[in-house]
Protein backbone atom coordinates (compact mmCIF):
# COMPACT_ATOMS: atom_id res chain seq x y z
CA UNK A 1 0.00 0.00 0.00
CA UNK A 2 0.95 3.69 -0.15
CA UNK A 3 2.73 6.01 2.28
CA UNK A 4 0.41 9.02 2.63
CA UNK A 5 1.12 12.41 4.20
CA UNK A 6 -2.10 14.06 5.36
CA UNK A 7 -2.05 17.88 5.47
CA UNK A 8 -5.21 18.60 7.45
CA UNK A 9 -5.53 20.44 10.78
CA UNK A 10 -9.28 19.78 11.10
CA UNK A 11 -9.16 17.15 13.83
CA UNK A 12 -12.62 15.72 13.18
CA UNK A 13 -12.43 15.45 9.41
CA UNK A 14 -8.71 14.67 9.41
CA UNK A 15 -9.13 11.76 11.80
CA UNK A 16 -12.00 10.44 9.68
CA UNK A 17 -9.83 10.53 6.53
CA UNK A 18 -6.88 9.06 8.40
CA UNK A 19 -9.00 6.21 9.75
CA UNK A 20 -10.39 5.37 6.32
CA UNK A 21 -6.92 5.38 4.75
CA UNK A 22 -5.45 3.21 7.53
CA UNK A 23 -8.38 0.78 7.24
CA UNK A 24 -7.59 0.48 3.52
CA UNK A 25 -4.02 -0.49 4.42
CA UNK A 26 -2.21 2.79 3.76
CA UNK A 27 0.57 4.01 6.03
CA UNK A 28 0.11 7.58 7.30
CA UNK A 29 3.27 9.64 7.73
CA UNK A 30 3.83 13.17 8.99
CA UNK A 31 3.67 16.05 6.52
CA UNK A 32 7.11 16.63 5.06
CA UNK A 33 8.21 13.00 5.43
CA UNK A 34 8.87 10.82 2.41
CA UNK A 35 5.48 9.82 1.02
CA UNK A 36 3.99 8.38 -2.15
CA UNK A 37 1.16 10.90 -2.00
CA UNK A 38 0.23 14.09 -0.16
CA UNK A 39 -3.44 14.54 0.70
CA UNK A 40 -4.12 18.23 1.31
CA UNK A 41 -7.00 20.22 2.81
CA UNK A 42 -6.93 23.09 0.33
CA UNK A 43 -9.13 25.35 2.47
CA UNK A 44 -6.85 25.22 5.50
CA UNK A 45 -5.76 28.80 6.18
CA UNK A 46 -2.04 29.29 6.59
CA UNK A 47 -1.21 25.80 5.36
CA UNK A 48 1.51 25.74 2.73
CA UNK A 49 0.73 23.31 -0.02
CA UNK A 50 3.50 20.77 -0.54
CA UNK A 51 5.45 21.23 -3.76
CA UNK A 52 6.17 18.41 -6.14
CA UNK A 53 5.29 14.76 -5.85
CA UNK A 54 1.83 13.31 -6.27
CA UNK A 55 -0.86 15.44 -4.63
CA UNK A 56 -4.56 14.96 -3.94
CA UNK A 57 -6.39 18.04 -2.74
CA UNK A 58 -9.87 18.44 -1.30
CA UNK A 59 -11.87 21.66 -0.89
CA UNK A 60 -15.26 22.99 0.18
CA UNK A 61 -17.57 22.45 -2.80
CA UNK A 62 -18.62 26.10 -2.72
CA UNK A 63 -15.03 27.34 -3.14
CA UNK A 64 -14.38 26.97 -6.86
CA UNK A 65 -11.57 29.54 -6.75
CA UNK A 66 -9.52 27.26 -4.48
CA UNK A 67 -10.21 24.31 -6.75
CA UNK A 68 -8.94 26.30 -9.70
CA UNK A 69 -5.80 27.47 -7.83
CA UNK A 70 -4.96 23.86 -6.94
CA UNK A 71 -5.42 22.70 -10.53
CA UNK A 72 -3.16 25.51 -11.76
CA UNK A 73 -0.63 24.53 -9.05
CA UNK A 74 -0.45 21.06 -10.60
CA UNK A 75 -2.35 18.89 -8.14
CA UNK A 76 -2.94 15.47 -9.66
CA UNK A 77 -6.54 15.34 -8.46
CA UNK A 78 -8.77 17.96 -6.81
CA UNK A 79 -12.09 16.86 -5.34
CA UNK A 80 -14.81 18.30 -3.11
CA UNK A 81 -14.57 17.46 0.59
CA UNK A 82 -17.70 15.29 0.35
CA UNK A 83 -16.09 13.11 -2.31
CA UNK A 84 -12.93 12.77 -0.20
CA UNK A 85 -15.17 11.63 2.65
CA UNK A 86 -16.95 9.02 0.51
CA UNK A 87 -14.11 7.81 -1.71
CA UNK A 88 -10.82 8.70 0.01
CA UNK A 89 -9.14 5.29 -0.15
CA UNK A 90 -10.27 4.71 -3.75
CA UNK A 91 -8.93 8.14 -4.78
CA UNK A 92 -5.57 7.34 -3.20
CA UNK A 93 -5.50 4.00 -5.03
CA UNK A 94 -6.30 5.75 -8.29
CA UNK A 95 -3.24 7.98 -7.88
CA UNK A 96 -0.71 5.51 -6.49
CA UNK A 97 -2.12 2.13 -7.47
Amino acid sequence: MARVALYCRDLLFGSKVEGALRAAGHELVRPGEDADLAVVDLNEEGLEWPAGGRRLGFYAHTDQETRHRAEVAGFDLVVPRSRMNREGPALVEKLVG
